[in-house]
């Protein structure tokens, strides 16, 4: 296999992005910061839904923490393209500590509303949506161009590795110090990325060579002009849609209820159940990230994608329709493999594909398609899970997921996009 190049161009052999020191900083230091975002959710989800027992309001909360990607990871590219990334994700870390701070504030004076919730995950998502194009954009200036597959898998990998420690951490806080104390110290968390990427030596005033022109941020037309070079683009285009519906209809909305599928799957305390299944979830993810740097399971290839979130959703319609515990956590972990599995490969086929000059609003329609479009399935799994169960929204929001991805599978075995290395 080989990275998709210009013709005549000779293809770049893939190699591990550990072996870079700067990206191993920035691999550690991006699990520390996804951690203390899943320890946020683990908390305010548990207080939430404690407080308030509410499907509508996890359903609420889906919608609202996404829509910022769905609106403005094009603009959040745009700006990652023309200013320094590092600055963007400085910005996205104090933005995550001032929400931190505010949860810790309410849980404390017992005054937490259901406005006060929806206003915190906005501004959350908005953080968000700052942090995750700036986050892959930097990726280019620190490693090669046969290290970034590997780069791009390894930082679904970080991401991952937070989800598997932040429920446990998590939980620890939670008992330990309570919810107050608990989401203070995980404020802190958040500190050694700022401070990192003070003086790490990346970003446009390292870059070495003809540098592409620093377009401004064009607002609309932007959006359409990237929108128009993406449809040129077979690849990014087909990877493009195959994030925008996986996110679409399933995304992970039903992490934001399992706390209600942990008090349903009736094993033990519903506080450890909780923790477990989110555990489950992301130990698949984590397993799938490092194995993958070591055994090469399939060609990385749009096909490969699309073969992997059919399967991801198979393994998702089991979880929702077992009332089994046990083979629950055995699905989820599956669920988690296939998630990152296909994930990352297919932002690293867009990453590869998009050209230099528009690169970070490629990447951003990319995340306003993987991330923005999770809106929506806060519909379809979490206040549809309202009126008919979450159990049933979820399996039926992942069969109709199915039945796109075979669309997709048809096209894309037709097309035969490009391959990058594995």
């Amino acid at each position: 296999m080989a990275i998709a190049t210009e013709a005549g161009a000779r293809p770049a052999a893939a190699a591990s992005a550990f072996s870079h020191g700067g990206f191993r900083i920035f691999f550690v230091l991006m699990a520390l910061g996804m951690l203390a975002d899943n320890i946020e959710h683990v908390i305010s989800y548990w207080v939430i839904e404690q407080k308030f027992h509410s499907p509508a309001l996890g359903g609420f909360a889906v919608v609202s923490h996404w829509l910022p990607f769905l609106l403005f990871s094009v603009y959040s590219g745009a700006l990652a393209d023309r200013f320094d990334p590092r600055r963007l994700i400085q910005i996205a870390m104090v933005l995550f500590m001032g929400v931190s701070i505010c949860w810790g504030l309410l849980f404390a004076s017992g005054g937490l509303e259901q406005w006060h919730a929806r206003a915190l995950l906005i501004v959350h998502g908005c953080a968000g949506v700052l942090w995750g194009p700036a986050s892959q954009l930097l990726l280019h200036d620190m490693v090669t161009e046969a290290q970034l597959p590997s780069a791009v898998r390894l930082t679904a990998t970080a991401r991952y590795l937070g989800m598997l420690a932040g429920p446990a951490v998590g939980g620890a806080l939670l008992l330990g110090l309570g919810p107050y104390h608990g989401i203070l110290v995980n404020a802190l968390i958040y500190v050694p990325m700022i401070l990192w990427l003070s003086n790490a030596p990346y970003g446009p005033r390292f870059r070495q060579g003809a540098q592409a022109v620093r377009r401004t941020v064009r607002g609309l037309r932007d959006v359409l002009e990237t929108l128009g070079s993406i449809g040129a683009n077979p690849t990014v285009l087909a990877m493009s849609v195959l994030a925008g519906a996986a996110a679409m209809f399933v995304g992970n909305a039903y992490q934001a209820q399992m706390p209600h599928f942990a008090r349903d799957l009736g094993h033990g305390n519903p506080g450890v159940s909780y923790s477990m299944l989110l555990a489950a979830d992301a130990g698949g993810a984590l397993l799938a990230g490092f194995m993958l740097e070591r055994v090469r399971l399939l060609p990385v290839s749009s096909r490969s994608a699309c073969l992997l979130a059919m399967l991801w959703c198979c393994a998702l319609v089991g979880f929702a329709m077992t009332r089994v515990y046990p083979l629950a956590l055995g699905l989820l972990f599956v669920a988690g493999f296939m998630e990152l599995s296909y994930n990352s490969m297919a932002q690293a086929l867009v990453q590869l594909s998009a050209p230099v000059a528009i690169r970070g609003r490629i990447i951003g329609v990319f995340s306003m398609a993987a991330s923005g479009m999770r809106t929506f399935s806060g519909i379809t799994v979490g206040m549809l899970g309202g009126l008919i169960g979450i159990h049933s929204s979820l399996a039926a929001s992942a069969l109709a997921l199915l039945a796109v991805l075979l669309v997709i599978f048809s096209r894309v075995r037709a097309g035969q996009p490009a391959t990058a290395p594995g």
